[in-house]
């Protein structure tokens, strides 16, 4: 097999020594903004509507409820605090895909993608809008994102796409030697400051008559749809009308659902604040979000304050599907990315990584988010975003809604929002499963990008996998 830039141009040890010393294993969003907290329940609560979750889709589902009937009563649990999860530690790239990108949702439901796409973007829009309207300070970036080539069999996946740039083109965007062309997407992406994006929707829910529990957790669903759901906390219970589960990477309150996505962890650098001089030797004046073309890639963006994050590369899944603080701290893939950071961006060697931290992504067989109802359609859900939720929320959130109306709407007629992806099996074969397709991207990586005999049958079932 072949290698990679990032091991034919690997950095000393020493500046990733240095890059690492003292750099805090915390989440920069969440200690970058004053998070106001809201009481636990307690007791017994009557609702029309009951949320559980408090992350994006949570939170937009609370929104677009009392924008759609401001008379209806809706209460949000959250198991810990207001966005600390995925919503709380990811990238910030709020992309109108609702499909993983158009490759997956063309190879899935082609007979869809341009409306799913049009879709996606009125999506975006309206992220754009609600933001606007409502005063939002959520760092909110229309600035498209760009696709980057860093291996030579890469060019040709962008060569006929409309925001093609080579070599030249690419590096006058951003100046990285690794760069050898590239797609800008100049409107399908935004970027956003994640832990302000959830505070602020908390805040509007609120101030439209959400009622927010944090640190009540949801221990119990009970009820089979004849009459109203019964959610139980260790101090209360909510007796609602109706149900919107968006607990996401988190165990599933249905049972049924279980198997059908998997946590896998995602690591995250991010630096300090980089200088005029800094900021000059790589360009990046438009501020597009990046990302690079392998399986195991890398993205990577600018903050408000001139910093950049780096993430990506490492897809992490631990036996058992647990999801545990003490694999968030996984000193060999931060390494991992330190050295991949110094090779993209040479010239800011000496730079220091201030924070580092991880995540779990629910990751689903189809890459994108799936949708359904229980308990005689007085529940619904949305899960298995992969990687993917921060737009793709919102609609989600719609499409809970609608069906808890009962409403046949074009969102709910869609084959997309029809289908479910394959369940993962049972361990220890998840486990097996995961690490053996892991191994088989990374092969891919060293070959060209060309596929094995093993993912080709797994793409064929519709059970491919994506870091």
């Amino acid at each position: 097999m072949g290698t990679t830039v990032f091991e034919r141009q690997r950095p000393a040890a020493g500046v990733i020594d240095a890059s690492l010393r003292d750099t805090a294993l915390r989440v920069f969003w969440l200690d970058d903004v004053d998070r106001p907290t809201h009481p636990q329940l307690n007791g017994t609560v009557r609702t029309d509507l009951a949320i559980v979750g408090g992350g994006y889709a949570g939170l937009w589902t609370a929104v677009r409820a009392k924008e759609r009937d401001p008379g209806r009563r809706v209460v949000l649990l959250e198991a810990s605090r207001i966005a600390w999860a995925a919503s709380g530690r990811n990238g910030g790239f709020c992309e109108s895909s609702l499909t993983h990108g158009h490759e997956n949702g063309v190879n899935r439901w082609p007979e869809e993608i341009d409306r799913l796409e049009e879709l996606g973007h009125a999506n975006l829009d309206g992220i754009e809008e609600t933001i606007e309207r409502y005063g939002m300070d959520a760092e909110f970036e229309r600035t498209g994102q760009l696709a980057v080539a860093v291996e030579p069999h890469q060019v040709d996946w962008y060569r006929e796409e409309p925001g093609f740039l080579d070599r030249e083109a690419v590096q006058a965007e951003v100046h990285s030697e690794t760069f050898l062309a590239g797609d800008w997407d100049r409107d399908g992406c935004a970027l956003v400051h994640p832990a302000k994006l959830g505070v602020e929707l908390a805040r509007v829910a609120v101030d439209l008559g959400v009622e927010i529990y944090e640190h009540s957790i949801v221990r119990a669903i009970d009820g089979d749809g004849s009459g109203p759901i019964t959610l139980a906390t260790p101090n209360g219970r909510v007796i609602a009308d109706a149900v919107a589960l968006a607990t996401n990477v988190f165990p599933s309150l249905l049972k049924r659902n279980r198997l059908m996505t998997v946590p896998v962890y995602d690591y995250v650098l991010m630096t300090e604040p980089l200088s005029a001089e800094q900021l000059s030797s790589i360009g990046w004046s438009n501020r597009q979000g990046l990302a690079d073309s392998a399986n195991q890639f890398h993205y990577y963006r600018l903050t408000g304050d001139d910093r950049i994050l780096f993430g990506g590369y490492d897809a992490i899944y631990h036996f058992g599907g647990r999801i545990r603080p003490e694999y968030e701290d996984r000193i060999e893939s931060h390494r991992t990315l330190a050295s991949h950071f110094f090779t993209t961006f040479p010239q800011l060697e000496g730079l220091r990584f201030t924070h580092r931290w991880a995540g779990a992504i629910d990751s689903s067989s189809r890459f994108c988010a799936f949708f359904g109802t229980a308990r005689k359609g007085r529940v619904t859900y949305a899960t298995g975003f992969t990687g993917l939720g921060v737009g793709a929320a919102r609609f989600a959130a719609d499409v809970m809604l609608d069906k808890l109306s009962g409403e046949r709407t074009e969102r709910t007629e869609l084959r997309m929002v029809r289908e479910k992806p394959i369940p993962f099996p049972p361990e220890p074969a998840a486990s097996i499963g995961v690490n053996l397709v892991r191994a088989a991207m990374n092969r891919a990586d060293h070959n060209e990008g060309r596929r094995n005999l093993f993912l080709k049958t797994l793409d064929a079932l519709g059970m491919g996998f994506d870091s």
